[in-house]
């Protein structure tokens, strides 16, 4: 059982890994918007290409926008967190339950 428990573990921290930089993407992505940058840039464009899949369909579904800011980062940086929270520490407990 403990194999099963070690994957569970490696699955657990990837998933976090994963969560941990792409909620960096947005960050990076939400303050190079704030300088304008060059759309033809390539940074720029893996940014947009990356996060935008995400950002549009709650940019569409959530219509606040105040003096220009976007709110749709927030919350999927919100989102993150909270799968962070829930779900990688739930499968961690699940793991380290069935190791006992």
């Amino acid at each position: 059982m403990f194999i099963v428990s070690n994957f569970l573990i490696a699955i657990a921290k990837i998933i976090d890994i994963g969560l941990s930089l792409y909620m960096w993407l947005i960050i990076i992505r939400a303050i190079i918007s704030w300088v304008n940058p060059d759309p033809y840039n390539t940074l720029v464009r893996f940014l947009h290409a990356a996060t935008e899949p995400i950002l549009y369909p709650i940019r569409k579904r959530l219509p606040l926008f105040f003096g220009g800011f976007d709110f749709s980062p927030v919350v999927v940086i919100m989102a993150i967190f909270f799968i962070q929270t829930f779900f990688v520490q739930s499968l961690l407990q699940i793991a380290v339950r069935m190791a006992q």
